[in-house]
């Protein structure tokens, strides 16, 4: 997926009426992201973004996650971003919804399984992979 695109899915899904708040939203969350993820799976997940938004994901290679609850990601993508937890939660989850779409699913599984149950309600829904049989 484009980068243009990739912006324009957010910008839809999360209603927001401008392209900048579609950008600033879609960074604060891979930063985030990059920061409760063990390094090297945000490497393997910037691998299939464009470089305008894999630059996000890159500079923790070899390390490990923080481990910080989905209130605290959504506060620090709140605080990133500038906008209040209830708008940046909504914002997390458009772009975790984009960010399915625009990668393997093997690799959505592979994020998704960096992030404990409390997320859930985050993501779309759990990658096929996760659901039990």
């Amino acid at each position: 997926m484009k980068y243009d695109e990739f912006i324009t899915h957010v910008q839809s899904v999360a209603q927001l009426n401008t392209r900048e708040e579609a950008e600033r939203a879609t960074r604060a969350t891979l930063e985030i992201i990059r920061e409760r993820i063990v390094g090297d799976e945000a490497k393997d997940l910037a691998a299939q973004l464009p470089e305008e938004l894999a630059e996000c994901l890159r500079g923790r290679e070899g390390e490990t996650g923080q481990a910080f609850s989905m209130q605290e990601f959504i506060s620090r993508v709140s605080q990133k971003e500038g906008v209040e937890p209830t708008a940046a939660a909504m914002h997390v989850r458009s772009v975790f919804a984009v960010l399915e779409d625009a990668v393997t699913p093997g690799e959505f599984a592979d994020l998704y399984s960096n992030f404990s149950d409390d997320y859930a309600e985050l993501f779309p829904m759990p990658p096929t992979s996760e659901v039990p049989s």
